[in-house]
């Protein structure tokens, strides 16, 4: 799975503010059977973000987290 592959997904996985004021990931809005796939995801993500080739604000830019 690519980078891109793993953003494109994982926003699908982002909860809007309800009764947390700040948007943030969460895996129960996703179908069980597909925790998997976006599990990985995130594994790709958070490897991007450890070996520093994407700062951790773009990423959650790209994620939408920051809206």
């Amino acid at each position: 799975m690519t980078l891109e592959q793993a953003i494109q997904l994982v926003r699908k996985a982002v909860k809007h503010p309800g009764t947390i004021d700040v948007k943030h990931i969460d895996l129960t809005v996703v179908p069980a059977e597909e925790r998997p796939t976006y599990e990985k995801a995130l594994a790709v993500i958070q490897l991007e973000i450890s070996k520093g080739g994407v700062p951790k604000d773009v990423l959650y830019s790209r994620l939408h987290l920051d809206h």
